[in-house]
């Protein structure tokens, strides 16, 4: 048991590093993404609109902002998939 949870933690702290180091590595990437084009179709309309207000962090490019959005497609669906996984696997132990 005890090897299992460090070769989970091994495993997690791979994942992390295989997420961050794109965001260390890849400078001035040029990729916009919906929230540009929507920025700028807003501003072609009105010209006198201004946002709410401003991120407090911009990613260094558009293969980042991608990256991002995957990672959090990937925890948001490993969440949910869990969750059904231990709530048939609590179903079935109670059917026993």
């Amino acid at each position: 048991m005890n090897m299992n949870w460090k070769h989970n933690i091994f495993l997690l702290l791979i994942a992390v590093l295989v997420s961050t180091l794109p965001l260390l590595v890849i400078k001035n990437s040029d990729f916009e993404g919906a929230d540009t084009l929507a920025k700028e179709t807003v501003l072609e309309i009105s010209n006198d609109y201004e946002p709410w207000f401003d991120p407090f962090w911009a990613p260094p490019g558009g293969e980042t902002e991608s990256l991002l959005f995957a990672l959090q497609a990937a925890l948001g669906s490993g969440v949910i998939f869990y969750c059904i996984g231990y709530l048939k696997g609590k179903h079935d132990a109670k059917q026993k």
